[in-house]
């Protein structure tokens, strides 16, 4: 069922011993809701904590003094910049929530309205999940304090690019003008996202540089991450976020796609585009789905090379769309 933001204050203001559940492969938004969300419901005396079926990237690591840790047996379990219950994590993590998932507080098209209850604002549109959850706190008459609004400002800013994605709106402006007023440290989290690189990452990006091939006339940029990178550079996939934003960055570019394989021997694709062509529509033809500018979707293939042919050519497909694009790969 949709809601609007004042029914998802009144949930929250009415519930207790609540569980925020963050998706895998965490990135700013989901995290910087969940620990938003988790200090807010603290100070208001309640009981919450935060559940992630992954490792925490340690560029979030200034969160982490937000919330206290608590343990007790979750009677209201919300879900966090979750558009799919298949983005929770592995088989048995997803299989442990599905059916139990009470409220979802979210600012994807495609999300699959697998919680009783979904908050999705469309008008206007929210950059991040996390400008939702601020009107909510804001409705619930929450305190929204300088590390509360470190969290909300992580998930706008890193889903914005840092202001430069055009999900970013006037509204969204403003309201990350509202928390640098309340005190969000933004020096703070612009450098420990955007311009502080691990010498593990690093080593990684070299490795996924020279993987990096364009097609379609150099319309579309791709690069690799495979689980012998990670060996050979020291790395993990925590560190990988920042890679998903460098094939669209290639001059030309109007699709930039990283193929990355997991643990498993899947391969799981981000795709991020510029205007006009639709990031979501590509992934949809696989099951995925997210943004007009930035989505993503497992990948059917034994091998790495597989899973790219079958990308390509739901690429092919999208560009096809488009008056004046002509293609040859």
């Amino acid at each position: 069922m949709r809601i609007d933001v004042p029914f998802a204050a009144g949930l929250l203001r009415d519930r207790d011993n609540i569980e925020i559940l963050c998706h895998q492969s965490p990135d700013g938004d989901t995290i910087g809701c969940g620990f938003a969300l988790c200090r807010v419901l603290q100070q208001m005396g309640k009981q919450a904590f935060i559940t992630v079926d992954d490792v925490i990237p340690v560029c979030f690591d200034y969160l982490h003094p937000a919330v206290e840790k608590q343990s007790f047996e979750p009677q209201f379990i919300v879900a966090v910049d979750v558009a799919t219950i298949d983005m929770l994590g592995s088989a048995e993590h997803i299989a442990k929530y599905r059916g139990r998932i009470d409220l979802c507080i979210d600012h994807h098209a495609s999300n699959t309205d697998y919680a009783k209850y979904t908050l999705i604002e469309t008008e206007p549109e929210a950059a991040a999940a996390a400008e939702t959850l601020l009107q909510v706190f804001y409705a619930m008459g929450a305190p929204v304090d300088a590390l509360t609004a470190d969290c909300i400002y992580t998930g706008i800013a890193t889903d914005t690019g840092c202001f430069r994605y055009t999900n970013t709106t006037s509204r969204t402006l403003r309201i990350a003008a509202d928390l640098l007023d309340r005190g969000a440290r933004f020096e703070l989290i612009n450098k420990r996202n955007f311009d502080t690189r691990t010498k593990t990452y690093s080593a990684l990006e070299a490795l996924a540089l020279a993987t990096l091939n364009t097609y379609f006339d150099g319309k579309c940029a791709m690069l690799d991450i495979t689980q012998e990178m990670y060996r050979l550079s020291g790395s993990d996939e925590s560190e990988a976020h920042p890679l998903k934003a460098l094939p669209r960055q290639v001059e030309g570019a109007l699709v930039g796609v990283t193929i990355k394989e997991e643990k498993n021997g899947t391969f799981r694709a981000s795709v991020r585009t510029n205007t006009p062509v639709d990031a979501c529509n590509i992934c949809k033809r696989f099951g995925g789905g997210g943004h007009k500018r930035a989505s993503g979707c497992d990948l059917p293939g034994a091998t790495i090379e597989e899973a790219r042919k079958n990308i390509l050519e739901s690429i092919r497909l999208e560009l096809n769309q488009y008056d004046g694009i002509s293609l040859s790969q």
